[in-house]
C-alpha cells in the first residue's frame, strides 16, 4: 500500500490534488439546485455535497464554494429563502454537468442546458421536469466555514416529489429504480446498484439482511 504524506500531498500539481482529494472521500449524492433571484431570474447548479442531517425536522445540507467561485445559488437563497433538489439520470448527466460552468448571473442554466424548469405548489425556485426525485427546501441557516471559506446551507424539506412505487412499506426509497446516479471527485459519474439491506444492529446478536 502506497504511503502519501500532507508534504507529498501539498507538493502535487493543484488539479492533481484537486482530484485526488475529491476522490478520496468516496462515492456521493450528485444532484442539481435550483433556484432565482428576486427579479425571477433562475438558475441551476451541480452539487455532489449535500448531506442529511436530520429527519425530525427535517433537513438537508450543502458546501457552497466560496463566493468568488460559486455566487449565484448562494445569493439567491439568501434573498428567496427558497430552493430545489434534483436527482440526476444518466440520461441528462452531460447537461447537468454543464450546469458547473461560470455562467454569468444573467443567463439561465436551463436555457443553456435544455433542461426544463417547472413550478410546483406555489414555490418560487424552480424544479427541474427531468428529474424523477425532486424537493423543495427553505432556508434555515448559512453557517460560514472561516477556514477556507465556504458555506454550509442547512435546509428545512418543504414537498417531495417521487415515484409512489419506488418507496418502500417501511418508507426506504429505492433510489437506483428511479435511475439517480452517483459521483465520485468532481466530473466522474456512476450507476448505483443495490448489495443489501440489513435490519437495525443490536450487540450480541446476529445481524440479518432485510433484502
Amino acid at each position: 500500500m502506497q504511503h502519501y504524506s500532507l508534504s507529498d500531498i501539498k507538493s502535487w500539481d493543484r488539479f492533481y490534488r484537486g482530484n485526488f482529494i475529491n476522490s478520496l472521500s468516496g462515492f456521493k449524492s450528485v444532484s442539481l439546485i435550483g433556484t432565482c433571484n428576486e427579479m425571477g431570474q433562475a438558475n441551476l447548479a451541480i452539487f455532489s455535497n449535500i448531506v442529511h442531517i436530520g429527519a425530525d425536522p427535517a433537513l438537508i445540507g450543502f458546501i457552497n464554494r466560496p463566493l468568488a467561485a460559486a455566487p449565484h445559488t448562494l445569493s439567491n437563497i439568501r434573498d428567496t429563502k427558497k430552493y430545489t433538489i434534483n436527482h440526476i439520470k444518466e440520461n441528462f448527466v452531460k447537461q447537468a454537468h454543464q450546469t458547473s460552468a461560470k455562467y454569468d448571473a444573467t443567463q439561465d442554466e436551463f436555457e443553456e442546458t435544455w433542461l426544463t424548469p417547472i413550478y410546483k405548489d406555489g414555490c418560487t425556485a424552480p424544479f427541474v421536469e427531468e428529474s424523477h426525485i425532486q424537493y423543495a427546501l427553505e432556508l434555515v441557516e448559512i453557517i460560514p466555514i472561516k477556514h477556507n471559506n465556504t458555506f454550509f446551507v442547512i435546509g428545512a424539506i418543504q414537498n417531495v416529489y417521487l415515484p409512489e412505487e419506488i418507496v418502500n412499506k417501511d418508507g426506504f426509497i429505492n433510489i437506483e429504480i428511479a435511475g439517480s446516479i452517483a459521483s465520485l471527485g468532481v466530473d466522474g459519474y456512476y450507476k448505483c446498484s443495490p448489495i443489501a439491506r440489513y435490519e437495525y444492529a443490536k450487540v450480541g446478536e446476529e445481524t440479518k439482511k432485510i433484502i
